[in-house]
Formats: C-alpha cells, structure tokens, sequence
C-alpha cells in the first residue's frame, strides 16, 4: 500500500490488532479484517449468496478502502472482526428532568465511551437553577452543574487509550439559564470534555431581525424576557473569545428530520454535524474527491461506482454492528441512517486549479455534492429492493416509496481517516501549505502537501523546487512567493488566507445537498472583530447552514494554530511593518564588567548564528540609573533581532555624553567613555568585530547541541507528569508533544490524535 511514513504511525498506534502492545497485523491485514467482516454480513440478507460472490464484494470493500477511494470512521476500522464490535463513531442520548434520568444518561454515556464513540445531549429539558424540585423541597443546580458531572463522568473513561470520550451539549437559546451557559466555558479549564452550542430557534432569529424581546421559558412557564439581541451579541463576544459556544439552528434540524413522528431532534454529535433523535447512532464513512480527479477533470462514472459501493458498506456496518444499550440497537435498525461524506476537497481545488475563495469552487461544490446526494438515495433506494426499507419508514417523510437508510449523507470531520488516506481533511481548506515539524535530534523535518510538492517539481528545477519548498516551509503559505505565478498563488491559498465570507458560503453549498450537517470550522485572522463574527453568523442561517463553529486565531492561552516553521501565528493581512525574529533557545556571549560614573555596570551581549541578538545590562549595588539601562538593553535587543544593522546601534549609543558622568581611567590609562550608553556601544562594538572575525562562531554556538538535546529530554520528562487535559490547554498534544491545530470543530494533531476523537 502506499502508505505515507504518518500514516502508518497512525495505524500502527491507534487502529491495527496489537499484542501486549506490538502489532500483530499490518495495515494491509486490517483493511481485509474490515472488508470480510462487512461483506460477511451480506449472508444475512442473502443466505444462498454464492461464496464466489461474496468473495468479489470483499474485494471491492478491500479495494475501496486500500486505494483509498472511501474510508469508514474509525470505529469501524478499529472494531469491525473484533471482540468489541462497536463500529459507530457519534451517539446521541436523551436527559429526562429527574434525578434518575439523569445519572441513567450519564451511565449511558459511559458504555458509549468505553465502546469508543462520542456522545451529544441536550440540557433543555433540565429544570432553571434554583427551580424548586418537589420530591426533596430544595431547589435545582441547573443544567450547567449537571453537564459538569458528565464531565467528570467522560474523563474517567478516557475509552481506554484508543479514543478520548467526547461530548457535545447544546441548551436552547429560550431556556432560562441561557447566559450561565453561554459563559461556561470561558474558562478554557472548564467542562474540557465538552464541545457546546447554543441552539438558536426562529423566534430568536426574527427577534434579532427585528430588534425585538423574545420569552426565556421551561415547561410552558415564561421566566423572564430579554433583548435578542443582547444575547446574540454575548455568544458572538464568548466566540470571538475563545470559538465557544458554537451555535445550531434547531428548526432547521427539525425541518429535516426524516422520522418527524418519531420525534423532535434536539441535540447533535460532538462535532455537529450529525443531528439525532434520542438514543440514535449513525454510521459514517467519506469519499476520497482527490482521487476522482481524473488529467484535469472530474471522473463521474468513477465517483457514482464508489457511491453505490459506499452505501452498501454502511448499510452492511449498520446490521453488523454491536451496539452498547439495546435502546440504541432498536433505533438504528429502525430508522438505519448512514452518513456517506467527503474528504479531499481541498486538494481536489489544487489539482483543479481552482481557487477555494471563488464561485468557480463553490459552483463546482454544490455540483459535487448535489451528485453524491441523488445517487446516494437512488442507491438507498436500490438496496431497499433488495433488503425492504427501513422499518419507521411509514412515520417517516418516505412513507409510500422505498428507501433502505433514513439519512444517505454527512459531511464529518475526518481528522485521522483523511491522513490514513494521504489527503486533505473533510471541506476545509488546507490550513499550511508546507511546515517544518521540530523533532527530537535537533533535525528539522518539512512536511508539503503533496499536491504543491508536485506541480512545483513538476515546473521547476530540483534547485528552484528547494528554494520555493524551503520559503513555502517557512511562511506557512505562498502569498509572497514571487517565483510562483500569481494565478498559483491564488490557487493554493490557506484558511488564514480565505476571507470568513468565502468559508461559510463553502458550508452553505455542500449543506444544500446533504441531509444531515456539515462539520467545519469559519477561521478568522487574529484582527478579526465581533462584528465580523455576527456577519458570519448571520451569512450562516441566510444560506441554510444548520450550524456553525468559528475561531479566531490566537484566541486561547495556548495558541492551537501555528503556521510555518517559527512556532507564532502570522495574521491574514500583509503587515508593512518590520517585526523582531524570535529569541532562539540557545545563544552564547560574554559578560563584561566596567567602571561608570555611577559604580560598576555589567553588560552581556549574546550572539548566534546570525550575529549579535541581545544584549543584558544591570548595575552594582552601589546604584545607578537601573531602569535606564534596562530599558536601552531592552531597546538594543530588540534592535538587533529586527535586523538593524549593530553598526547603526553603535552609531547612535556612542555619540551620547553625560554631563555628570565621572570619567574613569581603565588600567591602560585610556578613558572609558562619556556616558553609559557609549560605554555600551564600545562594548558592542568589541563583540561586533569579534564576531565578524571568527569564522568558528556557528561551531561554537553549535557546541551546545547537545545540552539542547538534553533540555528537549527534559521537557519531554516534565510533559509525561502533567495530565492530558493540562497538555491540551498548552496547546499540546498528548501523543507526540507536537502543536495542536483546530478545525473541523476539534482540537487535533498531525499525529492522529483528536480531542473530540
């Protein structure tokens, strides 16, 4: 298989067989574990299937999933031929306002996450703090104290080291309780196993229009009234802060709810973009759109064969499945929704040449889309003539027709399964064009998406491809690659890069045809305000996206996306302004003493590689102008980290004098100097043209290598005390130490890990 090196790190730790805690199978032999046990099912429905037969439908599953062409959640690729068997990936579960309803959902909640799938909730039907409960005479805690011991509930799970529980919990915008929840998660310490989302009804929305007050109610009782837009702006404000709450349009879940006679949806998965009645699951899987590119084109035929093939898959998964509460095997084979997505999008542009921010790419989306939904359902359709439709049909929008699945298609994260795959993750863009990725040794690795990496070596020297590989490693994109053709540069554009706008009109148009959600994420630059959040928002439910999730780079403490190679966020915009290089780690200098009119003055200057970097001047005891010469140190380093020349530095430092300053012989007899500053400019000067004249400066800044590489295992020591949740509120990930991204409403890594699994 072709294999990239990540994603066999991938495999091997997460998803194949192992044995005290070796692989026992290579990824080969998982794929064809996945593809018997699916195809096996067959005989369930067809007992007389010939063995030739089901050898040929294993074939083609093994063949799907081993090009590359289709890949199944992760469950399903971990679980499918094994003891566990559970092999769906999102559950929702409902929360009665009781006591006893409440710990059942969190005992619930519990088998699901042992069992490796993630679980969604609304808190809606909870009782307002301080609401008077009969039975005891006391009153509530309100939901948000509840969601805090389901919290506590998922972390102790952990669902045994292969996937991190995860949780989405939603409250409706017209519960009373609404503000403490908005605010919850302001602390990022807080509820850390919890995606949440306000769910936004349309009275609120026409209240907001109309700058009207809208109800705050439970159980027909009206507590209060506020001003829509009050809280509207307070869910923009706690977005823009840290990207939570999310927010979901709950009457459009309900207008596409296939089974309204089942009842009403009121909560999603933890990543949104599956809504699902109370003990649903759903079975996902996605199609590779990099690999329907076919010299220039779209390969139609070739993606209708795989749909057809990827709908039996999941409706296969579905009757194989092992479900963990027998109310959840009922609901699912009763209504039988799967959710056939996409991932590869992005890289689809590329080879296209296509740019992502154009109404050629959302046109082309909406064609793509609306492609795989019609034959999506005439493929549900056709396996109802051969296994009968799902059993609720008759309470269902498809009462009097035939159709095998409730629900056809999902556009879901596919973090993990999009780098087993070697492509680019769901419909987001790519966030970085090419990195450098920091590892251990000292070495620096550049990681280029593959697609780039091919037309520039395919219209460029090896010379040239190194040069425009090593700049695009460095910046993160290739907006300022002048050996690029502009037209390029505009083709393989960055999220940073794509305006808010342009995201969620990409949203808009693979929701259009899709009958479930959509998971992505609106990446905002960090200048971005909160009115250009509440346009989004607004955009959003104007094109009929059934959520929405939005981040603001740079907003949390621990900076999840970093782009390029220097570990700081550079913002959207082009910047004319001249900003200092980072401090490197490790530098290596001199300390001088000398004599001033004021007592003894100590002054350090720092050099690396690239020449001098800083300087650190205090004074003795006996006193002196402290905070001044702090603040010209301070000034002087940051001077030569922006590049200015030390000369100019000098120049400027040497050229002061000061009328009280006592002029002091050094032992040569030779003044000093006539100021502090020109002092330090001597010095300066002195370490200058040592460093000018040494041609063993990068040896000896380089000799320290080795101490580097024991601090690295030093802080590789320090991140193995500290707990999952507290590397992932310094941006961290808890598998390979490297920096988190978000997107795709989750925190995640290169690596494969994912916070919301």
């Amino acid at each position: 298989m072709n294999l990239t090196e990540n994603a066999r790190k991938i495999l091997e730790k997460r998803y194949l067989v192992k044995k005290e805690g070796i692989p026992i199978e290579k990824p080969e032999d998982m794929f064809r574990r996945v593809a018997k046990f699916v195809a096996d099912i067959e005989t369930s429905f067809d007992p007389k299937l010939s063995k030739s037969k089901l050898k040929k439908i294993e074939d083609k599953f093994f063949s799907l999933m081993t090009e590359f062409d289709f890949m199944p959640n992760s469950p399903t690729l971990m679980n499918a031929g094994r003891d566990l068997g559970q092999l769906s990936a999102c559950f929702v579960l409902p929360i009665e306002d009781s006591m006893e309803g409440i710990f059942t959902a969190v005992k619930d909640a519990a088998l699901i996450h042992k069992s490796g799938g993630g679980t969604g909730f609304s808190f809606s039907r909870i009782r307002p703090k301080n609401n008077p409960v009969k039975s005891t005479g006391g009153v509530a805690s309100g939901p948000v104290s509840f969601m805090k011991v389901f919290n506590s509930a998922t972390e102790a799970i952990k669902q045994g080291g292969t996937r991190r529980g995860a949780n989405m919990g939603i409250l409706s915008v017209d519960h009373p309780d609404i503000l403490e929840f908005i605010s919850c998660k302001q602390n990022n310490n807080d509820l850390t196993n919890f995606n949440i989302s306000v769910g936004i009804t349309k009275e609120f929305m026409e209240a907001i229009e109309n700058d009207d007050y809208y109800d705050l109610k439970f159980n027909g009782t009206v507590y209060d009234r506020y001003k829509a837009k009050n809280v509207f702006d307070l869910i923009v404000e706690k977005a823009w802060s840290n990207g939570e709450p999310g927010i979901v349009f709950l009457d459009r879940l309900n207008a596409d709810n296939p089974t309204p006679e089942l009842g009403e949806i009121e909560a999603t998965n933890p990543c949104g973009e599956q809504p699902l009645l109370g003990y649903e699951a759903c079975n996902l899987g996605s199609i590779n759109l990099e690999n329907i590119h076919d010299n220039g084109t779209i390969n139609w035929d070739k993606l209708e064969d795989i749909v057809v093939w990827s709908m039996r898959f999941l409706d296969n998964v579905i009757e194989a499945n092992k479900f963990p509460l027998e109310k959840i095997q009922e609901m699912v084979q009763g209504n039988r929704k799967v959710g056939l997505g996409v991932m590869g999008w992005a890289n689809l542009l590329f080879k296209l040449q296509i740019p992502y921010n154009s109404q050629e790419a959302i046109d082309l989306a909406e064609k793509v889309m609306g492609f795989i939904n019609t034959k999506a359902h005439a493929a549900s359709a056709s396996l109802a003539e051969e296994r009968g439709s799902f059993p609720n049909i008759n309470q269902s929008i498809y009462k009097g027709s035939l159709m095998r699945n409730a629900t056809s298609t999902t556009i879901a994260p596919t973090g993990t399964i999009s780098m087993i795959a070697g492509t680019s993750s769901g419909i987001e863009p790519a966030f970085s064009i090419a990195y450098t990725k920091n590892v251990l040794d000292g070495a620096n690795l550049v990681e280029v998406n593959p697609v780039f990496e091919a037309y520039v070596k395919a219209n460029y020297s090896p010379e040239e491809s190194k040069v425009i590989i090593e700049k695009a490693a460095k910046a993160g994109s290739v907006e300022d690659i002048a050996e690029l053709p502009e037209s390029i540069r505009k083709v393989f554009v960055t999220a940073l890069e794509i305006e808010p706008e342009w995201h969620i009109k990409m949203q808009g148009a693979f929701q259009k045809y899709c009958d479930n959600a959509v998971s992505k994420t609106v990446n905002f630059p960090n200048e971005a305000t909160k009115e250009d959040v509440k346009t989004v928002y607004m955009l959003a439910y104007k094109l009929g996206c059934k959520g929405v999730t939005v981040y603001r780079t740079g907003s949390r403490e621990e900076e999840v996306l970093i782009k390029g190679n220097k570990g700081r966020c550079e913002p959207a915009v082009k910047i004319e302004k001249l900003y200092p290089r980072p401090r490197p780690k490790r530098t290596v200098g001199v300390t001088e003493q000398v004599s001033t009119g004021c007592g003894r003055m100590y002054i350090t200057v720092n050099y690396d590689q690239e020449g001098l970097i800083e300087t650190f001047i205090t004074t003795g005891s006996s006193g002196g102008c402290s905070g001044f010469t702090e603040g010209v140190s301070r000034l002087i380093s940051l001077a030569l980290r922006a590049n200015i020349s030390p000369e100019a530095i000098i120049d400027q430092l040497t050229s002061v004098s000061c009328p009280t300053f006592l002029r002091r012989k050094a032992n040569n007899n030779s003044l000093i100097g006539k100021s502090c500053p020109d002092i330090i400019g001597r010095i300066l000067t002195q370490e200058s043209e040592f460093v000018k004249d040494n041609k063993d400066v990068k040896t000896i800044v380089n000799s320290t290598v080795s101490e580097l590489s024991a601090a690295s295992e030093k802080l590789a020591s320090i991140y193995e005390t500290l707990t999952e949740d507290e590397l992932i509120l310094l941006g961290v990930c808890p598998d390979c130490k490297e920096k988190l991204t978000f997107a795709e409403g989750c925190l995640k890594c290169n690596c494969g890990f994912s916070k919301c699994g």
